[in-house]
């Protein structure tokens, strides 16, 4: 498994959405290099693949082509290596059944993406300053 404890894991298949998630984080002076996954199978190969990574947070939307993001969390649930890896739904679905579902998976934090970029902006800054900065791990993740 590749070290990359600084790394975000972006699970994004909305080529704008990714666009602002990062630039969002960079105008919030977060540095930590991002990986982008676009569909759910992707996310999975690089978690759980021959050159895995093993990312500081995951950024997943729940709605992505090949595998949704709720199979995407509940396989990094249950994975030795993963389960204990800090997850964040950061996803446009105000959908009860999928926050109730993604808690029950196991979720750190449901975030409804905002719809305008100020807005979008000032949750990511906040996300990046917890997660990134604020939040203690356990050194076995």
């Amino acid at each position: 498994m590749i070290d990359s404890t600084k790394l975000i894991l972006l699970v994004e298949d909305d080529p704008d959405h990714e666009l602002l998630t990062i630039r969002a984080l960079k105008k919030s002076n977060i540095a930590n290099d991002v990986r982008v996954a676009r569909d759910g199978e992707e996310a999975l190969n690089l978690l759980f693949g021959e050159n895995a990574i093993k990312p500081q947070v995951v950024l997943l939307d729940l709605k992505l082509p090949k595998i949704d993001g709720l199979e995407v969390l509940r396989r990094i649930r249950q994975g030795v290596a993963t389960s204990m890896l800090p997850v964040v739904v950061l996803t446009s679905s105000d959908e009860e059944r999928d926050i109730v579902r993604s808690y029950q998976l196991g979720v750190n934090s449901y975030i409804r993406k905002p719809v305008n970029f100020t807005d979008f902006a000032e949750a990511t800054r906040q996300l990046g300053m917890y997660w990134l900065v604020l939040n203690e791990c356990p050194s076995q993740i």
